[in-house]
C-alpha cells in the first residue's frame, strides 16, 4: 500500500526540480540589472545629450541637456527599490556596497587597458584614451554621489515603509527616489564635469551654465522615470512576492 505514495513522492520531487526557482531568479535578475546599469552608466556618462523641447524651462531653456548615463543610472534606483522592498534594508545595502566596490574594478580594468600597448590594427590609442579616460572623472563623481545617494535612498525607502506600516509602496518608491536623485545629480554632475577635470586635468571642464543645465536636465528625467517606473515596481514586487517564500513582510522588515 506504500507504493502509490512513493510514486507520488517521486513525481512531486521531479516536478519540483523542473519548476523554476523564482526566488533565485528574482534575486539574480535584480542584482544583475543593478550592476549592468551601473557599469553602463559609468561608460556612457561622458556623452552629453541634448533634446529640443517645445517649451522653455528655467536654467535649461528650450534645450534639455543631460549626461548619457541618466537613463542607465536611474534604473539602479528601480532595482534597489524592488530589492529592498522584497528582501529588506540590510540586503539592499549589501547590493549597494558591492556595487560601490565594482566601480573600482571598472576603473582598474579601463586604465589597465588604456596603458597596455596597442597593436597596429587597433583603433587610435589617443582616441581610445580620450573616450574611456573620461570615465575616470565619471567614476570619481559617481563614487561620491553613489555612496551618498544610494544609501540615502535605502534609508528613506525603509523609513517611509515603517511610517506607513508597509502600505503605500508608491509613496516610498517616489519619495526615496526623488530625494536621492536630487542629491546624486548635484554631486555627480558637479564633480564629474567640473571639479575632477579642473583638478586632475583629465577631460574638459564644462562652463558653469552648462553644469547647471545638466543638473536640471538630468534631475527632471530621473524624476519622470521615478514616476513612470512605479507601476513596474508594483508589478515586479507583486510577481516575486507571490512566488518567493524568502521575501520579507513589508510591515515588519528592517
Amino acid at each position: 500500500m506504500s507504493e502509490p505514495a512513493s510514486v507520488d513522492s517521486t513525481i512531486d520531487s521531479a516536478a519540483s526540480r523542473e519548476s523554476p526557482d523564482w526566488g533565485q531568479i528574482g534575486r539574480i535578475s535584480l542584482v544583475s540589472l543593478f550592476v549592468t546599469s551601473l557599469v553602463v552608466a559609468q561608460l556612457t556618462a561622458a556623452k552629453v545629450l541634448a533634446f529640443q523641447l517645445p517649451f522653455s524651462l528655467p536654467v535649461t531653456g528650450s534645450t534639455l541637456v543631460l549626461p548619457g548615463a541618466a537613463l542607465a543610472y536611474a534604473l539602479t534606483f528601480f532595482a534597489t527599490d524592488c530589492y529592498g522592498e522584497l528582501y529588506g534594508r540590510r540586503a539592499a545595502q549589501v547590493v549597494v556596497n558591492v556595487g560601490f566596490a565594482m566601480n573600482f574594478v571598472l576603473l582598474a580594468l579601463v586604465w589597465s587597458t588604456i596603458q597596455a600597448p596597442a597593436a597596429q590594427s587597433s583603433i587610435d590609442p589617443a582616441t581610445f584614451r580620450t573616450v574611456l579616460g573620461a570615465s575616470t572623472n565619471i567614476v570619481l563623481g559617481s563614487l561620491l554621489a553613489y555612496v551618498v545617494s544610494q544609501n540615502w535612498d535605502v534609508l528613506v525607502f525603509h523609513r517611509l515603509r515603517h511610517a506607513t506600516d508597509g502600505e503605500h509602496l508608491w509613496l516610498r518608491n517616489v519619495g526615496s527616489t526623488a530625494t536621492s536623485q536630487a542629491i546624486d545629480t548635484v554631486i555627480f554632475v558637479s564633480v564629474a564635469f567640473f571639479l575632477a577635470p579642473t583638478l586632475l586635468g583629465v577631460g574638459v571642464a564644462l562652463p558653469g551654465s552648462v553644469v547647471a543645465a545638466l543638473v536640471v536636465g538630468q534631475y527632471l528625467l530621473k524624476l519622470l522615470i521615478a514616476l513612470v517606473d512605479t507601476p513596474f515596481v508594483y508589478a515586479v514586487v507583486g510577481f516575486l512576492r507571490e512566488r518567493d517564500g524568502s521575501v520579507v513582510d513589508p510591515a515588519t522588515a528592517d
